[in-house]
């Protein structure tokens, strides 16, 4: 049995999106660039994803969310089920 894997990286000094697809990594840097904010950039990326791997990804499966409020200074964890 031959297994091939192949890794590919899509680089951004200014921000973090990780992805099983290089294609929605660049929407969600995308829209960091046009000005979104982390939640603008992982609604899209997600969105991506629905279509790029739709066995894997789409409405209805868990979310799990770490994010850091600015504001009061708190990092927050969200885990929900739809």
């Amino acid at each position: 049995m031959d297994l091939y894997v192949q890794t590919s990286s899509v680089v951004s000094k200014h921000a973090s999106i990780c992805s099983d697809q290089p294609a929605a990594t660049r929407i969600g840097i995308d829209i960091l660039k046009r000005g979104g904010n982390a939640a603008d950039a992982a609604v899209a990326t997600m969105a991506a994803l629905t279509v790029l791997q739709p066995t894997s990804c789409g409405p209805g499966g868990d979310c799990h969310c770490t994010f850091y409020r600015k504001k009061d200074k708190k990092v927050m964890t969200v885990n929900g089920r739809y």
